[in-house]
């Protein structure tokens, strides 16, 4: 039955993300907050983009109970991932909608947020929401961040290996870059790749790319100007070549008119210089 016959007969159904609130109003604690966020996002589009399914999000509504929407009490997490789920946009996450919670949730502390975070958050992700992976990170205090995975019901902490915390949900890394995203230069929290390589954002790959063929074309460009250098290079030893040849002529030719002043035969001098009788008699001497 449609949803409407079964409202007909008085059954009430749960709100979806077309019912729900999806946005409070609030912003990101600071720029840098909001570049963080973006960049976690961005950084795994293009690996979900290699599977069939998944979704990741960020500062967005995550629904897990009725009497959250009814007290309106929990503001979504700053990014969270789900796999398994049909690709699309969504206006919020309703987890009895999608028929599951997220399966990663990353929080960005700040001054305001992190004892929520840590505390109030945390016991929410674990004890009502079962997310089996959470992290967090504070982008101005780059050494406070940690991740937790559900065992047994209870948020174990999980170890740093070469200064990265594995997820063992997408079988990736989070480790902290020092660089520059959209012009800020900082320490960065990023996705990365068991080998320790970044996951890179699809501008970033578009840059790559960009900065490939750039090489490329002045590598093709190079071995023109070697090319072109070496056929100049050949060139100039086929004019020494003729010059040296002609010199040396010009020289027997000279040798042959010294002779026939002398009154030699010109087939003698033909047999000490090597030239035609004929070419000897065209010397003047």
């Amino acid at each position: 039955m449609t949803p409407t016959e079964l409202a007909a007969l008085g059954f009430s159904l749960p709100p979806t993300q077309a019912d729900l609130p999806y946005s409070d109003g609030d912003k990101m604690e600071s720029e840098r907050h909001k570049l963080q966020m973006e960049l976690l996002i961005d950084g795994l589009r293009p690996w979900l983009d290699q599977r069939e399914d998944g979704y990741v999000g960020g500062d967005m509504f995550v629904y897990y109970s009725l009497a959250q929407v009814k007290n309106q009490d929990f503001k979504g997490p700053d990014v969270f991932v789900a796999l398994n789920v049909p690709k699309g946009e969504r206006k919020s996450w309703v987890c009895w909608e999608e028929a599951k919670t997220p399966d990663l949730i990353i929080e960005l502390l700040s001054n305001s947020t992190a004892t929520k975070d840590k505390q109030e958050k945390k016991l929410i992700y674990q004890n009502q929401m079962h997310v089996p992976e959470y992290f967090w990170y504070d982008p101005f205090q780059v050494d406070d961040w940690a991740g937790f995975r559900l065992i047994g019901g209870t948020y174990q902490a999980i170890a740093r290996e070469d200064d990265r915390l594995t997820s063992e949900v997408l079988g990736l890394g989070l480790l902290r870059w020092q660089g520059t995203f959209k012009s800020v230069e900082t320490t960065w929290l990023r996705w990365a790749y068991p080998d320790g390589s970044l996951l890179l954002t699809a501008e970033e790959q578009a840059q790559q790319q960009a900065a490939q063929e750039q090489q490329q074309t002045e590598r093709e460009r190079q071995r023109a100007d070697q090319a072109q250098q070496r056929a100049d290079q050949e060139r100039q030893r086929a004019e020494q070549e003729r010059q040296r040849a002609d010199r040396a002529e010009n020289q027997v030719q000279q040798i042959a008119r010294n002779l026939r002043q002398t009154g030699l035969p010109i087939s003698q001098i033909a047999q000490i210089t090597g030239l035609a009788i004929a070419e000897i008699e065209t010397l003047e001497p």
